[in-house]
């Protein structure tokens, strides 16, 4: 195995551990902070959980969890949208650190043709997330 190819294994490798890791976290945070979300008061479940209480919960996010310390303060509370909200990040985030991995990973080879076009599809993705915040 010549060095390029084993340079290439380590940067599959790291991007498949990366990709692994992310959905693994992102899925757990997921879980636990549904799990907290049926399990503590005054959010949905703790009461009965109506149909009505779903369809609240669902209308009217908590716009605190926007602010650090209106996360931390939920965080503190172990409520669950406090899980949940960077389990979703972190899920969204994955894909794109990957291209940014490779962005750097195609540098480092000197492929000078996929860090042109691996840049430019992170600047795309970037931009989309920056369009949808503003549109």
């Amino acid at each position: 195995m010549n060095s390029n190819m084993s340079a290439s294994f380590r940067v599959e490798l790291i991007i498949s551990e990366l990709l692994r890791w992310g959905v693994f976290i992102s899925l757990l945070l997921l879980a636990i902070g549904t799990a907290f979300g049926f399990i503590q008061p005054g959010e949905y479940g703790r009461a009965g959980g109506t149909v009505e209480d779903f369809h609240r919960l669902l209308a009217h996010p908590n716009l605190t969890l926007l602010t650090l310390p209106g996360f931390l303060q939920a965080a503190a509370q172990l409520r669950g949208e406090a899980l949940i909200a960077p389990g979703l990040l972190l899920l969204i985030a994955t894909p794109v650190l990957r291209v940014a991995v490779s962005v750097v990973a195609f540098y480092l080879e000197k492929d000078w043709a996929y860090v042109a076009i691996t840049s430019a599809v992170l600047f795309l993705v970037l931009l989309s997330f920056a369009l949808g915040k503003v549109g």
